[in-house]
């Protein structure tokens, strides 16, 4: 099906970006795997490309474009090459929307110059040992000091995608008392220098996919964090963070449908080489009937993306929509490149060939950016139901 969702300056954007991965990416691509993440001045390289400025205002350095269009050619061209940037996603497509909807101007002229420059590398911390999804759980606390000054932090956080090359990490905590009547109360947004002392990363999180984006545990032990760092209003976190949401869930649904037709090509690929029992794989019936029934997963995937970022592009998509596109593209993505790898044979289970690092890389979108059963639990509300 022909596209439209893309103009001719996202088609040369892809075609940058297409060069890019393949002179500074795939060469170097399985040391980053062995790493755990890629050296850090791969993100200076992002930033000298201007790939974390596209959506920053030419003020503080960027492009000042809107949408998210160009995060969805990159994931798409990621996708294509088996490959992805590290935690730079989080960077990007979480992290920025709270910077530029609730940072003040001060904060801004801060943080984003060196945010776009990838001097400066984000991440944001939710998620705790005994806190998921459920936010309103979020023990973390933050108290004000007795001269109004700073913020002292204390409480540990897990699951912390970027956590450990991150320079500055959003910390979703408590400032004030938990109240058992509003759970969703009092949470509040930190921007922590992890340079700070009593900041502390913990475990790098081994995966079993996504295995050039570190991920890691952190910890705060009586972190003095100066009161000019706290994000938008005390006590606001939790509306924030439901607000941008939005922007995560689309960021995942692409995400899936850009590996679930990465999946079909390198599959179509391999079974034209691949001869078994004296003709190639792809002459079998079960093999076209397999690949076509992908096919058709994969174009009705891509309508409901292009459809989402149109709407998103125009303010439109709400929270039901963004949890509908996340929760179909995923789980049928998870089908799709699960058919394509059982075509590679055994060669599909061997990480040397792209497949395997969709089909792990993969699995995580139906859990992270909110459960597929939370995904129903919204929708079915959006029913009335």
């Amino acid at each position: 099906m022909r596209r439209t969702v893309y103009n001719e300056d996202h088609e040369a954007f892809r075609e940058t970006i297409r060069d890019f991965i393949a002179r500074e990416v795939v060469p170097v691509y399985e040391s980053w795997e062995e790493a755990g993440h890629p050296p850090r001045d791969f993100y200076r390289k992002l930033g000298d490309l201007g790939v974390f400025g596209i959506e920053v205002p030419e003020e503080y350095g960027g492009a000042g474009e809107t949408g998210f269009k160009y995060q969805a050619v990159i994931y798409e061209e990621t996708a294509r090459a088996g490959v992805t940037f590290g935690a730079s996603g989080v960077h990007t497509g979480l992290v920025l929307p709270y910077l530029m909807e609730y940072a003040s101007e001060e904060q801004k002229q801060r943080w984003l110059p060196g945010f776009v420059s990838g001097e400066i590398m984000t991440a944001i911390a939710m998620t705790e040992p005994g806190a998921g999804s459920d936010l309103a759980g979020i023990t973390t606390t933050a108290k004000l000091s007795a001269d109004g000054s700073h913020y002292v932090l204390n409480g540990a956080k897990t699951f912390i995608t970027g956590g450990v090359l991150a320079d500055l990490v959003l910390v979703v905590c408590r400032t004030a008392p938990h109240d058992p009547a509003d759970r969703r109360a009092g949470l509040s947004i930190l921007c922590v220098d992890t340079k700070s002392e009593g900041y502390a990363v913990g475990r790098k999180l081994q995966k079993i996919g996504l295995r050039t984006s570190d991920t890691a545990e952190l910890s705060f032990s009586d972190v003095r964090v100066p009161v000019e760092n706290l994000l938008g209003e005390e006590g606001r976190a939790f509306s924030y963070l439901t607000h941008n949401l939005v922007q995560e869930r689309l960021a995942i649904a692409v995400g899936a449908y850009a590996s679930a037709a990465a999946a079909v090509q390198f599959a179509v690929r391999y079974v034209k080489e691949r001869k078994v029992f004296g003709k190639a794989v792809a002459e079998f019936q079960n093999t076209k009937f397999s690949l076509a029934d992908c096919q058709a997963q994969v174009l009705a995937q891509q309508a409901m993306v292009d459809q989402a970022l149109e709407l998103y592009q125009h303010g439109g998509l709400t929270v039901a929509d963004a949890a509908a596109a996340k929760l179909f593209c995923t789980e049928s993505a998870s089908e799709v490149i699960d058919k394509c790898l059982q075509l590679h044979g055994g060669y599909g289970y061997i990480l040397e060939y792209p497949i395997a690092r969709l089909y792990t890389d993969n699995r995580v979108f139906r859990i992270y950016g909110g459960t597929s059963e939370v995904m129903r639990t919204i929708i079915a509300k959006s029913l009335g139901l």
